[in-house]
């Protein structure tokens, strides 16, 4: 957030996006075993409390202010079948076994809702470059396999160029993300 807050003092307008749909599955990167899920309201009351504090970060007025967008709104009511012929073809299954944290959940166990999880990611930079004209995607280092499937799903969808810059994750001492 910090880094696109000194975007924005450079003058750019931000596009924060929330995962109120991703958060309904959960990220299977750096974990060991599947994510517990939480309620609909759970993720709801979450994503008001985040747009309380990005109003403490960010300038959501002016010229370039702030936008806050959540998956959820054009997620939420994607079908199965939409979903797999529009986007899964694109994405295919050695690409996703080749990442990392797909990697590492094989031996322990990857359900079908997280390994789908790589394709939500990628949906969301669909979704932001041809709503909101996004061709940058900037998040922490642990994104990093989401953001080159959301390039990956541009460029195979549309033959387009977009981009994606990561920063290393604040740590606790014992090299744990907070």
């Amino acid at each position: 957030f910090l880094t696109l807050r000194r975007f924005q003092q450079a003058g750019h307008k931000p596009i924060i996006l929330v995962g109120g749909a991703t958060g309904m599955i959960g990220d299977p990167s750096g974990k060991t075993q599947e994510r517990q899920l939480q309620s609909v309201e759970t993720i709801q009351y979450n994503v008001k409390c985040l747009q309380k504090q990005l109003e403490r970060i960010f300038d959501f007025e002016g010229e370039n202010g702030a936008v806050m967008t959540n998956n959820y709104d054009w997620i939420g009511a994607l079908d199965m079948i939409t979903f797999l012929r529009d986007y899964g073809k694109y994405i295919g299954i050695n690409y996703m076994l080749a990442k990392d944290k797909v990697k590492s959940r094989l031996v322990t166990g990857i359900t079908y809702a997280e390994f789908s999880y790589m394709i939500l990611q990628a949906l969301d930079f669909l979704w932001l470059y041809e709503n909101r004209g996004v061709t940058l995607q900037v998040a922490g280092s642990d994104q990093w396999g989401n953001i080159t499937s959301g390039i990956e799903l541009v460029r195979k969808k549309l033959d387009k160029e977009v981009y994606g810059m990561v920063m290393p994750l604040v740590t606790d001492s014992n090299g744990v993300k907070f």
